[in-house]
């Protein structure tokens, strides 16, 4: 049996099904845990179930020192020092390819909201003050037919093209790697360089990991080169985005809207993206369907229970520690 603490409770039954066989503690708040609460939580643990918000680094490590195995309930895992769990050698687990269709849903929502003004339109009937049909009112850009950049085209990437080629819309990406021809194929889709992405898009969705390359790789540059009126998406990470640059950019108009799920210091938003009327704001809802989070929490009791058999689970990030 061992001793598992989970940061905080998951949808589903799979903590349940796990809690049968394993000393399963799960932090008892609603809210995030401190430092000082993790670091309690792991002194005595063997696995620990955390969240993205949890900043699992070298010293939380330090402070769990029978810890085996850490399973992030996210895909991305930039909360978490991987070369310092593998240096002790500590399993890390994510969720990858089960939250796809929920967040490329959700970035084309934001899409959709940011072009058509959505929220803007539910606010203005709400506050009362739609006297009835205008011809100017609340314009924005068509969606169909329009160029839509793709940055990071892995499993949501594609996913969101897809989504595009309903809409009649042309497809460019830049990726680390170029897809295989047949992908490409397939989705319409043309690789260029980040450059040309932001030059000839209409709307630009992100969906690169965070990593110290990728960090502010939207900056003052990047969004003064996006085409006049463009509308720029982000569910990857907030800090791909130099959020100061953004606000700067949308107030003077060379953007026309912005449709964000993630935010530079969560769960704080920037007070200009709060004011502006054409920024669409969601909290972090990539993944919330019910089905996706249910299988999030039951691929991590799949890895674990893998792991505890010695076998090789498929979202095991480094499999180098399997001696």
């Amino acid at each position: 049996m061992a001793k598992i603490f989970v940061t905080r409770q998951l949808p589903g039954q799979a903590l349940e099904a796990l809690a049968q066989e394993h000393d399963v503690q799960i932090f008892p708040e609603p809210r995030p845990i401190t430092e000082k609460e993790l670091y309690e939580g792991i002194k005595d643990a063997e696995v620990l179930i955390s969240l993205l918000t949890d900043r699992i680094d070298s010293k939380a490590i330090q402070a769990g020192p029978n810890l085996k195995i850490i399973a992030n309930y996210a895909v991305g895992y930039n909360n978490i020092d991987v070369d310092w769990a593998t240096a002790f050698d500590i399993a890390v687990l994510n969720t990858p390819g089960v939250l796809t269709d929920a967040s490329a849903d959700l970035a084309f929502g934001l899409l959709l909201a940011a072009a058509r003004r959505i929220p803007e339109g539910d606010r203005f009937i709400r506050k009362g003050q739609w006297k009835g049909w205008d011809p100017s009112l609340l314009l924005g850009p068509h969606v169909s037919g329009k160029t839509l950049g793709i940055l990071g085209m892995g499993r949501i990437g594609q996913a969101v093209a897809k989504r595009a080629i309903g809409f009649g819309m042309k497809l460019l990406y830049s990726n680390q790697r170029q897809l295989p021809a047949g992908i490409e194929r397939e989705l319409g889709a043309e690789f260029v360089t980040v450059n040309d992405l932001l030059t000839q898009s209409d709307f630009v969705s992100l969906h690169c990991p965070l990593t110290p390359e990728t960090k502010h790789l939207i900056n003052r540059k990047s969004l003064a080169q996006m085409k006049p009126g463009a509308i720029l998406i982000n569910t990857a990470r907030g800090a791909v985005v130099d959020e100061d640059a953004l606000v700067e950019t949308l107030q003077s108009g060379h953007l026309f809207a912005a449709g964000l799920d993630v935010y530079e210091d969560e769960p704080n938003v920037h007070p200009g993206l709060l004011a502006h009327p054409q920024v669409v704001l969601a909290p972090h809802l990539g993944s919330a369907t019910q089905e996706t989070r249910n299988e999030m929490a039951s691929l991590l009791v799949r890895g674990i229970q893998a792991l505890f058999k010695n076998k090789v689970p498929n979202n095991l990030i480094n499999p180098e520690i399997i001696k």
